[in-house]
């Protein structure tokens, strides 16, 4: 699986990018608000991607912080919202303001993104209100990811997904990985971020 490709931003179009890497062009799809980040075509860029794999294709998306990526594994796992449908809505909503409209159970926020009627909207906030805790006040979790979301989307993101991946809920691994990054600091490796995030997830 791909997750994260560090490399050159070698051109953009309407609804994706791709990244040379080594001399090796991946075609990324992506969110308006995802391509807006990436910067000037040319320049260093890191993307967290999500590989989705069907019987006829395999496609990479791409997201400019780790929070997105997890509201898209998110958005995908409710029943008629597609790869396309979760990208609108992370077009419109960042994950701060994604995180309040369902936390609060506001559908018409979330049906602001194109092909979400009220009835998906309602499924989403339904589903997904359980799954992602108190939404986080305006001066909380930086970049408003899933709970206490670490700031920065770099080794926390990444120990984030990794601890969701081994099978901790969304809440658990993000309350972690947060206490497990202020006990260590910035300069913390991701392997030892991960380890310290296990031991506090599993007490």
């Amino acid at each position: 699986m791909i997750a994260k490709l560090k490399g050159r931003l070698d051109s953009t179009g309407i609804d994706h990018a791709i990244i040379d890497v080594g001399g090796v062009g991946y075609l990324v799809g992506a969110s308006s608000r995802t391509l807006a980040a990436l910067g000037p075509v040319g320049e260093a860029v890191t993307v967290h991607t999500e590989m989705l794999v069907s019987a006829d294709s395999i496609r990479l998306i791409g997201f400019a912080r780790g929070e997105e990526r997890d509201w898209f594994r998110l958005l995908t796992g409710v029943q008629g919202v597609g790869s396309r449908v979760a990208l609108a809505i992370l077009s419109v909503l960042e994950p701060l303001e994604l995180h309040r409209a369902v936390a609060a159970g506001d559908k018409a926020m979330v049906a602001r993104a194109n092909g979400v009627g009220p009835k998906l909207a309602l499924r989403i906030v339904n589903e997904l209100k359980d799954k992602i805790g108190v939404a986080p006040a305006a001066t909380g979790a930086a970049g408003g990811g899933i709970a206490a979301l670490p700031a920065g989307g770099g080794h926390g993101a990444d120990a984030l997904s990794a601890l969701q991946n081994l099978g901790f809920r969304p809440v658990e691994a993000s309350a972690a990985v947060a206490a497990a990054e202020e006990e260590l600091g910035e300069g913390a490796t991701l392997d030892a971020l991960v380890r310290l995030a296990l031991r506090k997830a599993a007490k």
